[in-house]
């Protein structure tokens, strides 16, 4: 059963409008420090697109003008306080694409609140601003909340980074402000193994270079405002891919509800439907799976879809499946690929109860050796203890330091022991298959990400 008889079975299925244009549309996060701009630049690119109803916009005035920001701040305390707290997705389109944009805090202790925006995004624009840095100075340095954003989009996977220095509108001269920044940004993408896609200038308080090319600035030259010829952030954003589940990975589905459907004497299939979402590859009937934990094998009798109509289905998109007999599956547990045609198979069905990971640390409390905490991995809770912390990544060098604790925003790599066998694959393979969230045991905060190496 190969992916391209999967692809060509579920060829209907994605090749329906609103599938289209779910798989085209992009999903983006704006990060970097507090006040660089983002909620701004959200409003800037929701305004100039026509997005916003006049009601709306009558409604973010202040002075007699209109506070972009205020169009994605939602929650009372961050209109109070002019800040953002928690995660704001706004929909948007252009004659060529459709967007959706998550707007991620900038403050250190909502650190948790980017990481989960980040984690599923397509692409991330970390805002820069150009106020803030010595930037008459080609050494500068860059902010610390920078370099945090930008460690952990790459570290969570987010296919395209881009770069926008804002608030050039605001400096003696821009075009050196965006030369220097430029080299900055550029060198400690180079000594971070970052990817960077684009470097923009911008304003986004004044919509320059944010939808249109150049500027109106008295001093701008048409398209060469900052010396800068390349597109505008959203003709950027408009050509950058869109990245969906890898339908070309071993199966891989994690059980998120048991349904019994059946009471009638036919022992020729089971008597449940399996339902979650497909985290990789793709599923029809006749396929041998194994469930992860316990090992039982059997083989795929049916598989629906959300609308219960027979069909194979790609990771992606929500799936019931019924077994060819019944065994024990349980919330939480996976149903894997049981064919061992490559080495992906082989990390999954052996079950890890040691893991090595690198860790987002976002509780207020630090992270120390010896602590208990819940694991959630898919919709498995499993008991870890930490066994040690191998080392902290200094955020400013780089460098990795021994380090006895984690503290909050820290990022570092920890070694932790699992009660149970868990099926995971590195997380530079499988996003799904390779994270993990741990939660305090006594306040069940969420206090760390993890990214399974």
């Amino acid at each position: 059963m190969g992916t391209t008889t999967l692809i060509a079975a579920n060829e209907e299925y994605t090749g329906s409008a609103g599938q289209k244009d779910h798989d085209s549309a992009l999903k983006f996060i704006t990060c970097g420090s507090v006040d660089d701009g983002k909620s701004t630049l959200i409003g800037r690119l929701l305004v100039d697109s026509r997005t916003v109803l006049q009601d709306h916009l009558a409604g973010v005035q202040r002075s007699g003008e209109t506070d972009l920001a205020l169009l994605t701040d939602g929650l009372l305390a961050e209109r109070e306080q002019g800040i953002t707290i928690d995660v704001a997705y706004r929909y948007f389109a252009t004659e060529r694409r459709k967007f959706i944009i998550g707007d991620a805090p900038g403050h250190e202790q909502y650190t948790r609140n980017m990481v989960t925006a980040a984690s599923s995004a397509d692409a991330a624009v970390v805002l820069v601003d150009a106020t803030k840095l010595d930037w008459n100075n080609p050494q500068l340095e860059l902010l610390a909340q920078t370099r945090r954003h930008s460690l952990l989009v790459n570290l969570l996977r987010v296919p395209s980074i881009v770069f926008a220095v804002n608030k050039l509108d605001a400096v003696q001269d821009p075009v050196a402000a965006f030369a220097h920044i430029s080299a900055a940004l550029r060198a400690f993408a180079a000594s971070a193994q970052i990817a960077v896609h684009a470097i923009v200038p911008i304003s986004a308080l004044k919509g320059w270079n944010v939808v249109e090319r150049g500027a109106s600035a008295p001093d701008a030259q048409n398209l060469g405002w900052c010396d800068y010829i390349g597109p505008s952030l959203l003709e950027i954003l408009e050509q950058l891919p869109s990245t969906g589940a890898d339908p070309t990975q071993p199966f891989a589905f994690p059980v998120q509800w048991v349904e019994k459907f059946s009471s009638s004497a036919d022992t020729t299939q089971g008597r449940r439907v399996f339902w979650g979402r497909v985290a990789a590859g793709g599923v029809q009937p006749g396929q041998s799976i194994t469930v992860m934990p316990g090992g039982q094998t059997a083989t795929v009798a049916q598989v629906f879809d959300h609308a219960r109509q027979p069909k194979a289905i790609l990771a992606g998109s929500s799936a019931g499946i019924v077994l060819d007999r019944e065994i024990d599956v349980s919330r939480g547990d996976w149903l894997l690929a049981s064919e061992p045609d490559d080495g992906y198979n082989a990390i999954s069905l052996e079950g890890k109860t040691t893991l090595n990971a690198t860790v987002a640390w976002m509780d207020d409390v630090p992270l120390v050796a010896g602590r208990v905490y819940w694991a959630l991995h898919g919709h498995r809770w499993v008991k870890a203890r930490v066994n040690r912390i191998v080392h902290r990544l200094n955020i400013n060098t780089l460098a990795e330091e021994d380090a006895t604790e984690l503290a909050p925003n820290a990022i570092g790599h920890v070694e932790l022991a699992l009660q149970e066998p868990v099926a995971t694959r590195p997380y530079a393979q499988s996003r799904m298959m390779g994270s993990m969230v741990l939660v305090d045991t006594a306040s069940n905060k969420t206090s760390g990400a993890l990214l399974v190496q």
